[in-house]
């Protein structure tokens, strides 16, 4: 039996049919969730994908995270289910309190898109096991509302407690604190980040790479990574 992995769609979501994909590269069978129901259908694992659920009103990710599949996510979450919130998804992740942190508007005040090169700080948790801890990886960024921030105490926290996951490279895109691209929670099942591994998981699609042009399959590792966390339980 394969490793399930449950997409939710929210009004507003983009990359859900990309992370369903992203999933299905890996071997893994992608199963379609939809935010107003209360039922994970058994998922082994779960991807919040990116967009603009219910237009980025409020604050971005803030309605989505009281959406009815939340609580159900919460509690998987708690239970050591491997969650992925990316972009948008990280900003329900953190409007949950599944994640520590908060974002806000890019400090540039525009929208940005470009292949991000990152660093993998921590390659223990559930969604980058296949990673070494410094790799450095690329994979495409388009936000708007992409600063993660904090509290003084609770950087101190994160950055002592290895739940920084992720950190920009070369160039920091939205103004994040500590060049912060990417969080876990304490236990490490919990992934958000602001970059968009599923749009770099097939040949012809991803980022431009020495060897030909939209050739870079790093976000792949994300999603094998998941299917190993499951297996191991």
């Amino acid at each position: 039996m394969s490793t399930r992995v449950g997409v939710i769609t929210f009004p507003g979501s983009l990359d859900d049919r990309d992370a369903q994909r992203a999933v299905r590269a890996v071997g893994a069978e992608a199963v379609a969730l939809w935010h107003g129901d209360h039922d994970l259908q058994g998922v082994d694992a779960i991807v919040l994908p990116g967009g603009f659920s219910y237009g980025d009103y409020l604050r971005a990710g803030a309605i989505a995270s009281h959406a009815p599949i939340m609580a159900e996510v919460i509690d998987a979450a708690n239970r050591g289910v491997p969650v992925l919130g990316i972009c948008n998804g990280f900003q329900m992740l953190a409007e949950a309190r599944l994640v520590p942190g908060a974002h806000t508007r890019n400090a540039h005040q525009q929208f940005i898109r470009r292949d991000q090169k990152l660093r993998v700080e921590n390659a223990s948790t559930a969604w980058t096991s296949d990673f070494t801890t410094g790799d450095e990886i690329v994979v495409p960024l388009k936000n708007a509302d992409g600063r993660y921030i904090a509290d003084a105490e609770t950087i101190a926290r994160i950055e002592g407690n290895g739940q920084v996951v992720f950190r920009y490279v070369d160039v920091n895109p939205n103004g994040s604190f500590n060049d912060i691209a990417g969080v876990s929670n304490e236990r490490g099942n919990v992934v958000g980040l602001m970059p968009h591994p599923e749009h770099a998981t097939e040949l012809g699609f991803g980022p431009d790479t020495e060897l030909a042009m939209r050739n870079g399959t790093d976000g792949l590792k994300f999603f094998t990574s998941a299917l190993s966390a499951v297996l191991a339980h």
